[in-house]
């Protein structure tokens, strides 16, 4: 029974799979689709490489917000979120997705959509939830604050705004969990504002397209301010959608297809034949490695879990009781926050380790399994849940790895 329960729970090896927190929002590029080339009358001719320009003329920089929806119109994504073509976009939608699509993917993300949808069909519904709930949902799509700041913000509009999301930027930068790229691409693409919000995928084709040299996250403001120029004078969500599913589908990270780009013929990298080395980025520092342990204790069909701090990483989160994951901390030190049960089995220590990369830091966990006697019980802050229904708790990945491997599924 345990085998067919944990299936789910942890795919691919626990004692070997490494698989980070994160999915970047601005590796929806991932997510590419080949698409038909597209020619546009009244375009210019193509220009040779030797006389590219570092800054477009202003005759060509117009041209260009036209260009973008001829293509959007004729290549757009269906995405389960997305209005169709003369439809108002739903903002409860595109606020669900916008949050959802941080850090992750859209392949990631679709099915965890439909979920939320199916149970929570609006943001009055969504409201009334509990966080917990919410949180079990959310289970797996990492990044677990947005999942409590998803449901701050539906308690805020519901109570606060009679259910209906504010329409202005401002506005909706008063909402929990609602940042300006947020903002701004809710204004735009539910509401129609002419404001250009900029995802990974806009930031990548607009530093090809103008060659920003200034690496980020400093060019940020360089290119937010390059983006704005390429926002048509009405359908400003079109506009913006039109960028993504271009940095999504054609101006992907590696190979793109600039043979199919609406704005090749003025893309300044691709003159240059430099258009992969574009954005250009600051190495990152990775975090030095933390360790820890976590003690798996069943009951006959029970295990015994608790929940994270609110905040912090992975608050409100289930876990099994553990140590603190420290860099340098050692098996001895660890072993000190092991759970104390009275007629407990001897603790036995699982062959091998967890890892697990989290944004800023890799993990390994140390992994020791014991036995409670019937009628045990649970300390303080600290519950049994039946092994059968572990699949609806509200477990992080990092703990899904954990309860596979000590119980051996």
């Amino acid at each position: 029974m345990r085998s067919a329960v944990m299936a789910g729970l942890c795919p691919g090896h626990p004692r070997s799979s490494a698989k980070k927190d994160v999915d970047a929002r601005d590796k929806r590029g991932h997510d590419v689709e080949r698409l038909s080339a597209c020619r546009y009358s009244g375009r210019m001719s193509a220009r040779s490489a030797l006389k590219a320009k570092q800054e477009p003329v202003q005759s060509e920089t117009s041209s260009r917000p036209a260009w973008l929806l001829a293509w959007y119109d004729r290549h757009r994504r269906r995405l389960p979120w997305r209005a169709a073509p003369g439809e108002a976009s739903d903002p409860y939608r595109v606020w669900l997705s916008e949050i959802m699509l941080q850090q992750t993917t859209v392949k990631a993300v679709g099915p965890y959509f439909e979920k939320f949808l199916a149970r929570w069909p609006d943001v009055a519904a969504l409201g009334r939830a509990s966080q917990d709930d919410v949180l079990r949902m959310w289970a797996g799509l990492g990044y677990y604050s947005r999942a409590r700041n998803l449901h701050a913000c539906a308690v805020a509009v519901t109570r606060e705004h009679g259910g209906i999301f504010p329409d202005t930027e401002e506005g909706l930068r008063a909402l929990p969990g609602i940042g300006p790229y947020t903002a701004a691409a809710i204004a735009a693409i539910a509401f129609d504002r002419r404001t250009m919000p900029v995802d990974g995928n806009i930031e990548r084709v607009v530093s090809r397209l103008y060659a920003v040299e200034e690496e980020l996250p400093l060019a940020k403001t360089r290119i937010q301010q390059l983006a704005a120029t390429l926002l048509a004078d009405t359908r400003a969500g079109d506009s913006a959608q039109a960028l993504m599913d271009l940095g999504a589908s054609i101006c992907t990270p590696k190979k793109p297809a600039c043979s199919l780009c609406p704005l090749s013929e003025d893309c300044t990298a691709r003159a240059k034949g430099t258009q992969e080395t574009f954005p250009r980025k600051a190495s990152k520092k990775s975090g030095a490695l933390r360790r820890g342990a976590a003690f798996v204790v069943t009951r006959g069909d029970e295990l015994l879990v608790r929940s994270r701090p609110e905040k912090g990483l992975l608050g409100g989160m289930t876990e099994v009781p553990g140590s603190d994951w420290l860099a340098g901390q050692d098996d001895a030190a660890a072993r000190k926050h092991a759970p104390g049960l009275k007629g407990l089995s001897r603790w036995q220590r699982r062959v091998g380790v967890v890892t697990h990369v989290f944004t800023h830091f890799p993990l390994e966990l140390v992994v020791y399994t014991a036995k409670a006697e019937a009628r045990t019980r649970a300390p303080e802050g600290m519950r049994w849940v039946p092994i059968a229904t572990l699949a609806g708790e509200a477990l992080p990945n990092v703990m899904r790895k954990v309860i596979a491997h000590a119980l051996d599924v």
